[in-house]
């Protein structure tokens, strides 16, 4: 097999800027777009607020999308482990994945009916699901070239920091989604969701043209000869579950996605409502910044203290973070201003450690589950994975959606009634992301990793 170089590592975390442009999207901006902090000022509403049983339209949408997600993560993974191309398992599926994945996150933005309507749901239930699919489809495959392309830990670590490297990118270009249309808004006077639409069609077509990339660059027989698995979608899952230390570490997993997800998608609201400025993008580059100087140390670290230290660090930092920010705005003897400033510390040195560890993680149960088994199911944990940061995200969106009404109120300007909201929701929201992060870190005690390091160690005649 040819050696990877840094070229292709980069060429492959490409990729990654891609997709994480587009579920960016989804995750950061579809709440903001379709269930608005405040209206006026050109900003319209496209489905109505109101709940039932306590949820939202756009929270049951999401998780009704999530439930045909649970059978094509696996669907996918299967067909993936089996494919026979010549072009090998994984890069099939990403070309093929990536022009549909691209426009249909556009349409989910796109309803036809100007205003609140029942059509609108429809097509954003219609769309959001088929958005589901197509991630399904490039992004499985994608995660299980991971192992493939990484096949010592010097390898994989690079990978999994190039990635991170680029999903933080690709996040931070979708979150700056709102920014940009509104100051397009401003400048032009064209409508609002116009100029919405324009700017993450832009953005779509920057993410495609990332996801191609790789899928053209990379001649994956180059690195993998492994034969297809050949086995039913539900014996290859039952197998992959079947290993203990990945049914915890996807446990761990979930959790945190939910917590995560809760903070990514009110972080707008964060700022601009319980902080009370309007500078979000501005907290949000410096969070990133953080988060690029504290990869190189979790590179390090991990190196020295393992996998699992890191992780429980990560989720504690991360809990402590989210009860801070709780208090945004109600410290009198710290400006707010400064206060973003803190959050985003305390935010970012943590993000570090989850954007790499995690993905390296599942490298290693994937390659000690094939050394034991003498099955390559690379594709089926990833896709156990990816299904568990999706699922994480849609059953945030439930909460945080669920939440954010939680203080509303309409006030009368001008003559016009206009939304606002006291921010209590907000609040809870992120003692719920606290509470879930302590479980995450509670939960991956539980990981062996010396058990999963040793098989491979011993596999590769290390001491």
């Amino acid at each position: 097999m040819r050696p990877v170089t840094s070229k292709i590592k980069w060429i492959f975390a490409v990729g990654q800027l891609g997709w994480s442009i587009l579920s960016g999207i989804i995750a950061n901006l579809l709440v903001n777009f379709y269930l608005p902090d405040s209206t006026g000022g050109g900003v319209i509403t496209f489905v109505t607020s109101a709940t039932f049983l306590g949820l939202t339209v756009i929270g049951i949408i999401t998780a009704c999308g999530r439930i045909v997600d649970a059978v094509t993560d696996p669907w996918i993974a299967s067909l993936s482990d089996n494919c026979s191309s010549p072009l090998g398992k994984r890069i099939p599926f990403m070309r093929y994945s990536a022009v549909p994945f691209a426009l249909v996150t556009v349409l989910i933005f796109c309803c036809p009916v100007r205003g609140e309507s029942v059509v609108n749901i429809i097509w954003l239930a219609v769309t959001l699901v088929l958005f589901y699919i197509f991630m399904t489809a490039y992004c499985t495959p994608y995660n299980a070239l991971i192992p493939v392309l990484g096949r010592s830990q010097k390898d994989r670590m690079d990978i999994s920091t190039y990635i991170s490297l680029t999903y933080i990118v690709g996040t931070g270009i979708a979150f700056a989604g709102k920014m940009i249309w509104e100051g397009v808004h401003a400048a032009t006077g064209m409508e609002y969701y116009l100029c919405a639409r324009l700017v993450l069609s832009v953005m779509a077509v920057i993410a495609l043209i990332c996801m191609l990339l790789p899928a053209f660059m990379i001649n994956e027989k180059d690195y993998d000869d492994s034969k297809p698995v050949k086995e039913d979608v539900f014996r290859s899952l039952s197998k992959t579950f079947a290993n203990r230390q990945f049914r915890i570490f996807i446990l761990s997993d979930v959790i945190y996605w939910i917590g995560i997800t809760i903070f990514n998608t009110g972080f707008i609201y964060y700022v601009e409502n319980l902080l009370g400025l309007n500078n979000y993008m501005i907290l949000f580059i410096f969070m990133t910044m953080v988060t690029f100087v504290c990869y190189i140390f979790v590179n390090m670290l991990s190196r020295r203290f393992g996998k699992k230290k890191l992780l429980i660090c990560g989720f504690g930092i991360f809990a402590f973070a989210f009860l801070v920010s709780s208090f945004a705005g109600k410290v009198s003897f710290i400006p707010n201003q400064i206060y973003g400033f803190i959050i985003c510390i305390l935010v970012g040195v943590p993000l570090s450690i989850l954007g790499i560890i995690p993905q390296a993680i599942v490298a290693d149960i994937a390659e000690s589950d094939q050394i034991v088994t003498g099955e390559n199911r690379d594709a089926m944990f990833y896709a156990a994975r990816t299904f568990a940061f999706k699922l994480g995200q849609s059953i945030a969106m439930i909460i945080f959606t669920s939440l954010a009404v939680i203080g509303q109120y309409t006030e009368n300007v001008g003559g016009t009634e206009v939304i606002r909201n006291t921010g209590a929701g907000y609040r809870i929201s992120l003692i719920i992301a606290m509470i879930l992060c302590l479980g995450a870190m509670a939960a991956i005690i539980f990981y062996d990793e010396d058990k999963v390091m040793g098989i491979i160690r011993k596999d590769h005649g290390e001491e």
